[in-house]
């Protein structure tokens, strides 16, 4: 079992920035690729961004997201981050943190995931 908690969200202005962390515990977190996804209201929920086990650290981004969003790990904290700037109103979701043993953009392929928190962008 992995246990993973996010934090960082918060409302912010269009053009501002966030940065999300997603604290792990339970089994070695290195060993696992992790991915943000994030979820509007009404809407699926959809892959953000992931980066692959230390032994790697390959990172790979939605296409709405890329240049503006960065995911990286420190795996002596046991926590990957999520820079997000630049941010617009749609980016408004929940953001969830995800583990899996695979690199994967699928959410299906994730087994832990976190409680999400909330990122609201006003215009």
């Amino acid at each position: 079992q992995v246990q993973l908690v996010e934090s960082g969200g918060g409302l912010v202005q269009a053009g501002g920035s966030l940065r999300l962390s997603c604290a792990a515990s339970g089994r070695p977190f290195s060993n696992y690729h992790m991915g943000w996804f994030r979820q509007a209201p009404g809407k699926e929920r959809e892959f953000v961004a992931g980066i692959n086990w230390s032994g790697s650290s390959t990172t790979y981004y939605a296409d709405s997201v890329k240049g503006r969003f960065t995911i990286s790990r420190d795996d002596a904290k046991n926590t990957v981050y999520l820079q997000m700037n630049s941010l617009k109103p749609d980016d408004t979701a929940i953001y969830y943190c995800a583990a899996s043993t695979s690199p994967t953009t699928r959410s299906a392929g994730y087994l832990y995931w976190g409680q999400g928190t909330q990122v609201t962008v006003s215009s």
